[in-house]
């Protein structure tokens, strides 16, 4: 959706409002608490979304963010009754950036989780979920629209770590997955170095 010079010029400051960034389409998810006092958010997670698997545009994964799921839609749903979670963003295949819950309060992304010695990753990062899997390329507008969205977010935090699901929890997850190219971010690419010792 965006184009890389599209927001170009525009002050952090006029692009954000109470945590919530401008050129995102807010849907409000309850699955959200206060960050700890006084911690600084300094990490983004990429992560990978698909309900049912490799099935895109079904807009189940907002009704899971949103706990609107209907387990028996699908027999993949039924493991996901009562499950409570959330992303900051997410990123449709057509590039649609989608807001769930404010950057200043903590959304429920990361689960069990360890980076470089601190636990509860959720507490200092922002979760972007990409619509995607494991098995197939991302969209071109996909990278848009996460480059123009990572841009706004460093403008406007101190972010020092650029990191996959499977970086902070790599017993549990996989994702973002081989197919999420960095590459194509090549600001973050610059910046972070992907063979750190976790």
């Amino acid at each position: 959706m965006f184009e890389s010079s599209s927001l170009g010029g525009s002050p952090p400051e006029a692009q954000w409002e109470a945590g919530w960034w401008r050129h995102a389409r807010p849907v409000v998810s309850p699955n959200f608490d206060e960050r700890p006092a006084a911690v600084a958010i300094d990490m983004v997670v990429m992560h990978y979304i698909s309900l049912p698997e490799r099935q895109f545009g079904t807009h189940a994964p907002l009704d899971l963010f949103c706990n609107r799921l209907n387990p028996g839609q699908h027999p993949e749903f039924e493991v996901l009754r009562g499950l409570r979670v959330s992303a900051h963003f997410f990123i449709t295949r057509t590039g649609e950036v989608v807001q769930l819950v404010s950057c200043l309060h903590r959304a429920w992304h990361a689960g069990v989780s360890k980076w470089r010695g601190r636990e509860k990753c959720n507490d200092f990062s922002i979760g972007i979920e990409l619509e995607g899997s494991g098995f197939e390329p991302f969209e071109p507008a996909q990278y848009r629209s996460l480059a123009a969205l990572c841009d706004a977010i460093s403008a406007q935090w101190a972010v020092l770590h650029w990191v996959g699901h499977s970086d902070i929890a790599p017993e549990r997850k996989s994702d973002p997955g081989p197919f999420f190219d960095w590459s194509r971010l090549p600001k973050i690419a610059a910046e972070n170095d992907r063979d750190v010792q976790k």
